[in-house]
């Protein structure tokens, strides 16, 4: 069903033919290995290219634009895909079958799509500084909303040092000392960079054909990519820190508990599917042994809720304690694991941990940005499913499947966020 075309040596379209939607929608990713040196440059640019173009020069101009193709929106898209930050726009407009007779939607939306991205508002030859300013503000203030929210700041804590010395320790947004030293002429710089040497990926949703796509999208594709970089393959979880157990002190009034488990089983694994339901009957959701054992049967926690990252092989557990309940709520944690990998699962925890995952997955081609995150982030990860066998793989899994995954989950990091002595 999905069309690939090659528009140029580095720009490959994904086209997705779908009629079913009022509206269709387009991703434009540039792939950049997740590094320190570039993650805060790459979260900022797409942001300052929104700001301005040439022809309309401030964000009322671009929004009257817009507004004037039946309200199409193009946002900034950055993503996390394995060792990967995908950086770029996210177009959703009118289908033309929709508009007013005579009127055309998607080629001047699509053209729109490339003046943002090569005809920016430029000031002495650089991107304009009040723009760079005015949009590095804007960053740091999500990075610094992170350390409000404690129970991410905690995940992402734990997080960065299990991870020491692999891209996932790494934010997307990056730190707020190499925001600060972004300057007009290194962004524009480093504007120049991304557009010549990554390789793009283009995902489109649906009714125009394939042919009339690219051939709306070859300008674009003629301008960028004209020396695109071999990105290194995508890794497991290059894993180098030591197992460790540590706290932090902050003023909190709940506790944060924060786990991470290391696994062999990654989205290229033949057990990809199975470690998915693990997850879900273990702690995702309302039905998982987390939920129903350590929060509610026990009382032991706030929240407590299991992730699983299939690029690297992670699992982690966040929960809320109280502080005195720290080691009784681990101990209940790894229990509930080893009960799984010993497999005391019951029918009913296997079949509501399969049918959450499979109604979500079903409802992914109810819309057509739905379609675009699961297919457009799939490619770039080169999973081995397309939807319908993923639904089916994960249907097939059997409680033996489930208790095999979980005996390869192994604790290594234990980071505990506990609030100031009183």
């Amino acid at each position: 069903m999905i069309q690939t075309i090659q528009l140029t040596p580095g720009v490959v379209l994904r086209h997705y033919p779908d009629k079913r939607f009022k509206t269709a929608v387009l991703s434009l990713q540039f792939q950049r290995p997740l590094c320190r040196e570039e993650a805060s440059l790459n979260a900022l640019l797409f942001s300052v290219l929104l700001r301005g173009t040439a022809k309309n020069p401030d964000m009322r101009a671009i929004t009257a634009k817009l507004d004037g193709l039946y309200g199409a929106a193009v946002n900034p898209l950055m993503r996390r895909i394995g060792d990967r930050q995908t950086i770029g726009l996210f177009l959703s407009c009118l289908e033309d079958r929709f508009a007013l007779p005579g009127d055309r939607v998607l080629a001047p939306s699509l053209d729109m799509v490339r003046e943002i991205l090569l005809e920016p508002k430029l000031v002495d030859g650089i991107f304009d500084p009040e723009f760079v300013e005015s949009e590095k503000k804007n960053l740091i203030a999500d990075i610094e909303a992170e350390l409000n929210d404690k129970r991410a700041y905690a995940a992402s804590r734990m997080l960065r040092d299990m991870c020491a010395g692999d891209s996932f320790a790494l934010s997307l947004r990056g730190e707020k000392a190499d925001v600060e030293a972004i300057t007009a002429e290194g962004l524009y710089a480093h504007y120049q960079k991304v557009l010549t040497t990554s390789p793009v990926e283009l995902f489109f949703v649906g009714s125009a054909s394939a042919e009339e796509v690219a051939k709306e999208l070859m300008p674009l594709a003629n301008a960028i990519a004209a020396d695109p970089m071999t990105l290194p393959a995508q890794t497991p979880l290059n894993l180098t820190a030591e197992k460790r157990e540590f706290s932090e002190t902050m003023d909190v009034n709940q506790c944060k508990l924060s786990m991470g488990f290391t696994t062999p089983v990654t989205n290229q694994h033949p057990d990809f599917a199975a470690m998915q339901v693990f997850n879900a009957l273990y702690g995702s959701g309302m039905t998982s042994k987390l939920f129903m054992n350590v929060r509610e049967k026990l009382s032991l926690c706030y929240y407590a809720g299991s992730g699983y990252y299939g690029s690297k092989g992670i699992v982690t557990v966040s929960s809320g304690i109280e502080a005195d309940r720290y080691e009784t709520a681990k101990a209940e944690i790894l229990r509930q694991l080893a009960l799984t990998a010993d497999g005391e699962i019951t029918e009913a925890e296997l079949s509501a941990a399969k049918q959450g995952l499979i109604s979500g997955l079903r409802s992914v081609p109810d819309a057509p940005g739905a379609l675009e995150n699961f297919y457009g982030t799939a490619y770039i990860a080169n999973m081995r499913y397309d939807l319908p066998g993923y639904i089916e793989a994960i249907s097939a899994v059997t409680a033996e499947d489930v208790a095999r995954c979980a005996k390869t989950v192994a604790l290594h990091t234990v980071f505990f966020l506990k609030g100031e002595a009183k």
